[in-house]
């Protein structure tokens, strides 16, 4: 990674870093955790009132997003889904409601305080088949060919290097699994340094791909059925959209390297004889059956 790459995943984490301490301490005085976001484009007003209400206070004001994924992403009783950039777990703990005890919804984020507010969230919430992973969306840690359904809400365009983040999506889905995410997708007549000018890095502006450029990176990494849809303005010539596409039936992805790398710092638990047994057997359900008592 080069070092302004670097430099800009370091600025995204120390924003949500601090965007997860401002809904914390909110919480700990008399007025309850303010939104970070109160931008019209961003933040919890995009969810339905009944959504917002039925989680706590704290996931709902650290919702950093552009968009509902869990509105569009056809969620169904006993799927596993995974959301990429989870923060403080509103689309988590959203996707849990939906898949039912039957199914799993797991979120995977680099940022320690945001890791931490979504555990709280969760045990707050009573969700019970939720599981929060540390790692970034460009090395997701999860096995191949596992998950039924990958959402994201406004986080693809932060990352630094998009083709590793739609690779590694392709990877973990099964066959026939889907992609649905919320995200700013740009004009294909602004080019990247127009882009900048309307908006930065980390306020999910300058990093964003313009429509044709994010239909030809799923198409690279395998994806078919792409649908791209623009929702509403978020800049001049820039839009929230919601992405679908398919991992084609038949395609399996047998490189699980990620998978059997370091899982909350112990190697051991991750190994692929602990997942022979059952291929479908997540990195945390391994861990669990043998032992490791490792909890994220």
């Amino acid at each position: 990674m080069s070092e302004q790459s670097t430099d800009l995943r370091e600025t995204v984490r120390q924003r949500y870093a601090a965007a997860a301490a401002k809904v914390t301490e909110g919480g700990a005085v008399c007025c309850g955790p303010q939104p970070v976001e109160v931008d019209e484009n961003f933040g919890s007003t995009l969810y339905a009132a009944d959504e917002r209400d039925a989680l706590p206070d704290e996931a709902v004001a650290a919702s950093l997003g552009c968009g509902n994924p869990t509105a569009v992403a056809e969620l169904h009783e006993g799927e596993r889904v995974l959301d990429l950039g989870s923060g403080g777990g509103i689309d988590v703990l959203l996707s849990a409601r939906r898949v039912g005890p039957t199914g799993k919804a797991y979120g995977v984020d680099m940022t320690d305080e945001m890791l931490a507010l979504a555990l709280a969230n969760a045990e707050k919430a009573g969700a019970t088949n939720v599981e929060f992973l540390k790692g970034t969306i460009e090395a997701i840690p999860l096995p191949a060919n596992t998950i039924d359904v990958v959402i994201s809400n406004c986080v693809i365009n932060l990352s630094v290097d998009k083709p590793a983040v739609f690779a590694e999506t392709f990877r973990v889905l099964k066959p026939g699994g889907r992609l649905g995410v919320s995200d700013v997708v740009a004009d294909d007549t602004l080019t990247p340094g127009q882009r900048a000018e309307r908006g930065d890095y980390v306020g999910c502006i300058a990093g964003a791909l313009s429509f044709s450029e994010y239909r030809q990176g799923l198409e690279a990494a395998g994806f078919t059925d792409v649908e791209i849809t623009p929702t509403h303005p978020v800049a001049d010539g820039m839009h929230s959209a919601i992405v679908r596409a398919v991992k084609p039936a038949g395609t399996a992805d047998t490189d699980d390297s990620s998978a059997t790398a370091a899982c909350c710092g112990v190697s051991a638990c991750c190994t692929p004889d602990e997942q022979a047994a059952d291929p479908s057997t997540t990195v945390a359900e391994a861990k669990a059956a043998s032992g490791c008592g490792c909890q994220n």
